[in-house]
């Protein structure tokens, strides 16, 4: 049987278990999961080609959906017989395995799978996974655990490259930095704001303007943006850009508050490190960066404000937290007077 990669949530290497799959062929037991969908399913669509090279049919492939999963069911998929192929190759989607009962007796189906079949159990990146249960602890010993999340600076700004070229554009590294900043680093959303900049941009090389004018802007940048407009004292983008996010109602207040309460924090540690001469590399591991562009500009705008100051706005945005949850207060009112009293350059009133 197959072995777990390991307990820690390491992401995948995905070129590197391509080249381990098609050396060593499939394993028998897979656990597909993580927040990279398109990743995910790459590679299970790179599985299923290595064990039904002819491509799928009724005999060969079979998928099964949850999260009412029947065991006999479960078992007969397993245990058929291959006709007119080498292999066999099970899907199992939407699972619940705090519904599979009793769980020894799919315990028992999955610690037994053929040498002929493979069994792939595919988790979108909503799906959650009880690890403290003992059919999951179980299963996991028995299984190759993939966990699909966000690629590498390099790998990623690679296939952004790629997938311009594809279309007949070129794109300077600046663009790609500022694409993957203000619309996020997975792939499967990053399709669509590359299909749209394509369309968009008038020559044959995309520029950051390009990406500034479609692309999709997630909060987190968003909200960047703005604490980067008052650390240069531009207080009128930085209300145009609070104006944009409240005007989105996809965009709670408290979730709104919470988002800019890390965002603060996150100023607050590059300051710190700015003035104990600390690096890049500090920057990324206390703020949990896969990016070094990601540091830099933080670090960049964090030289526009004191450390009283983030000391302080961590502060207000904890409390204005507290009173959205606590209390029947105007959340957006609370929102603006907080970005308000930030953008003031209200200290710490005990320093």
């Amino acid at each position: 049987m197959a072995k777990t990669n390991s307990k820690n949530e390491k992401n995948v290497n995905y070129s590197e278990e391509i080249k381990k799959l098609k050396e060593n062929g499939p394993e028998r037991l897979y656990i597909l999961r993580g927040k990279e969908d398109y990743l995910r399913e790459q590679y299970l669509l790179k599985l299923k080609q290595v064990c039904l090279p002819d491509g799928e049919d009724s005999f060969s492939y079979k998928r099964i959906d949850g999260p009412e999963l029947n065991v006999n069911e479960l078992r007969a998929a397993v245990d058929a017989m291959p006709f007119l192929t080498e292999r066999t190759f099970v899907e199992l989607r939407n699972l619940d395995f705090g519904k599979m009962k009793p769980p020894e007796d799919f315990l028992a189906v999955f610690s037994d799978i053929p040498e002929y079949c493979t069994v792939a159990m595919v988790f979108s990146s909503e799906d959650k996974i009880d690890g403290k249960l003992k059919l999951v602890k179980e299963i996991k010993k028995q299984a190759l655990d993939l966990n699909f999340n966000a690629q590498a600076q390099g790998p990623l700004i690679n296939w952004v490259v790629r997938h311009f070229a594809a279309a007949g554009k070129s794109i300077d590294l600046q663009a790609v930095q500022r694409l993957i900043f203000i619309s996020g680093e997975y792939m499967g959303k990053l399709i669509p704001e590359i299909d749209k900049i394509t369309a968009y941009a008038k020559g044959d090389k995309v520029t950051v303007a390009d990406v500034e004018a479609v692309a999709n802007h997630i909060p987190e940048a968003q909200l960047f943006d703005m604490t980067d407009y008052i650390s240069k004292r531009e207080y009128n983008n930085a209300a145009a850009e609070m104006a944009e996010l409240l005007a989105d109602k996809n965009n709670s207040p408290i979730m709104l508050i919470a988002v800019l309460g890390a965002q603060m924090r996150k100023l607050y540690a590059a300051k710190l490190a700015q003035l104990n001469n600390m690096g890049t590399s500090y920057v990324m591991e206390v703020c949990a960066y896969k990016y070094d562009f990601q540091a830099v500009n933080l670090m960049k705008s964090a030289r526009g404000f004191s450390l009283k100051q983030l000391k302080r706005a961590v502060e207000l945005c904890a409390e204005a937290d507290y009173k959205m949850k606590s209390s029947s207060a105007d959340d957006e009112g609370l929102l603006i007077e907080t970005m308000m009293r930030i953008a003031s350059g209200e200290e710490n009133a005990t320093n």
